[in-house]
């Protein structure tokens, strides 16, 4: 019964985590989240100590935990490596996809999702790493499509955010389009350059909006972890906001 809670609890704190129900930095107050997920302190306790091994929560000494911040300078990198890799993908789907593997990225590419609403938001952000993920595997390069799945999920967390700057619905269903058309065309070139240049855009929403929706943003990371000075409080007590 306990292992079957845990599992319960493991899954909907990562999926909120994933989708920044819970923010990066933030304290997580274990009774909380018990009583929100209908578990008991057991079953949290568990969840977030399996969260910690995989890196979305981290456990600070005399103190609890914390959702894991995100670096800024985790976010270019993984940006950097996600265009060389995207965009080989694109240029060698072109050339190498089969004409049906093709003809279904162009089917899967006319997706959208509703402004402010989350779960639109998720079931977006599902059909866009399939699209993505399509795209990749087409290249016929398994070890490439591999690395491009890692880093989509590195990013899952972000792209709420980016969702969540302004409407972009259109600009975005627009430019997968033009993508699935470039590689049922069989254009290399003008694939890898749409999927550079969709990539950046989508670096330069996420960067935006890491550095308007929170406030303060320190140089290095969004949502620093509290200071050492308030380390020694209990993580399950409310922190007074009183200067």
């Amino acid at each position: 019964m306990s292992v079957s809670l845990a599992d319960k609890a493991y899954e909907v704190i990562k999926v909120d985590i994933l989708t920044c129900a819970l923010r990066p930095g933030q304290q997580i107050a274990q009774p909380q989240l018990a009583e929100r997920y209908g578990v008991g302190l057991t079953p949290v306790r568990e969840a977030l100590q399996r969260l910690v091994q995989e890196g979305f929560v981290q456990a600070v000494p005399r103190f609890g935990y914390i959702v894991s911040p995100i670096a800024i300078s985790d976010i270019y990198e993984i940006y950097e490596l996600r265009s060389i890799a995207e965009s080989a993908a694109a240029r060698l789907a072109a050339v190498r996809g089969s004409q049906e593997a093709l003809r279904r990225i162009a089917e899967q590419a006319n997706f959208t999702y509703r402004y402010r609403d989350r779960q639109s938001y998720t079931h977006f952000l599902t059909l866009n790493s399939e699209f993505h993920l399509a795209i990749a595997v087409a290249s016929g390069n398994r070890r490439l499509a591999d690395l491009i799945a890692r880093l989509l999920d590195e990013l899952l967390r972000v792209f709420h955010l980016g969702l969540d700057l302004r409407d972009s619905a259109e600009e975005m269903r627009d430019e997968h389009v033009a993508l699935a058309t470039a590689l049922l065309e069989r254009d290399p070139v003008r694939a890898e350059h749409l999927m550079q240049s969709q990539i950046a855009r989508s670096q330069r929403r996420v960067l935006e909006a890491l550095t308007t929706q929170i406030s303060p943003l320190s140089a290095e990371t969004w949502i620093q972890p509290l200071s050492l000075t308030e380390q020694g409080q209990d993580m399950d007590e409310p922190r007074s906001t009183t200067p």
